[in-house]
């Protein structure tokens, strides 16, 4: 049913959640985000430290349930175990934010003669996003109440960059945008919504090794002066996790400052 009313429209109390790569930088920015709604989360991640800390801080700060579950996405039995353990202790998943990520940089002619980056960022970045909502989604599907599923892709899968060479992350996220607008149409008739955030440069732990002036230099080619924050991500991950945007499905909402509107 249609929203009638903006009160209650955004909460998501109720709510069972798994963020992959939930317990640092956009994930972790996602993850508060929505136990700030009343959604309790499971933390999917390959860090256990990270993900142990970042499900209990969520837990006390919010007081929602916050589980961690140790997952690699690149591992189909992996994320099969941890969807399992996560649905046996939450008893149903309404939302799945498929977060995790690898991004290496640097020119493809240079790699090993295995092109073994290359291939371990479309197997996290691309291949983990299809495990997961397979798996996931055929939960939701079997429950036969709906679900939302939020993608995070990147600016990166419309632009190729200059400034860093990363075609291994370019073409994981051009994969992961088309995907997302074919299984909304697939799962339209389930009432599972699938729709991705794309992100340009964010303030989180990826940049964490950037000197202050590169950072500064980054912040002056973006529009608006400087770059997102991962809570900025979480409040329109929260969006789309809401009964507000029943009827958004297909969609990659660009959220980078402009920095797309321009050269890259």
């Amino acid at each position: 049913m249609p929203i009638t009313s903006t009160l209650d429209a955004f909460t998501l109390k109720g709510k069972n959640a798994i963020v992959t790569g939930g317990g640092k930088g956009i994930g972790l920015g996602i993850a508060a985000a929505f136990a700030e709604q009343g959604a309790s989360v499971a933390i999917f991640a390959r860090d256990g430290k990270a993900g142990t800390e970042a499900a209990a801080g969520l837990s006390s700060k919010y007081g929602v349930k916050s589980e961690f579950y140790e997952a690699d996405m690149s591992s189909t039995e992996s994320c099969r175990n941890a969807v399992g353990r996560a649905t046996a202790d939450f008893g149903e998943i309404n939302i799945l934010v498929n977060n995790a990520g690898h991004g290496p940089n640097g020119d493809l002619l240079d790699m090993d003669e295995e092109i073994s980056e290359y291939f371990k960022c479309i197997d996290v970045d691309l291949n983990g996003v299809v495990r997961m909502t397979y798996l996931v989604g055929r939960h939701m599907r079997s429950l036969g109440r709906g679900g939302k599923i939020i993608n995070i892709s990147s600016n990166a899968g419309d632009m190729a960059s200059r400034a860093v060479f990363m075609a291994s992350y370019c073409t994981a996220k051009a994969g992961v945008n088309q995907f997302t607008r074919a299984m909304a149409l697939e799962l339209a008739g389930h009432h599972i919504n699938v729709n991705a955030i794309a992100p340009g440069y964010t303030y989180s732990n990826l940049l964490s090794g950037l000197p202050e002036a590169a950072i500064e230099g980054i912040a002056r080619s973006i529009p608006t002066g400087r770059l997102g924050t991962a809570i900025e991500i979480g409040a329109l991950a929260v969006y789309l996790a809401s009964e507000a945007s029943d009827q958004v499905t297909g969609a990659i909402v660009t959220i980078d400052g402009g920095h797309s509107l321009g050269i890259y």
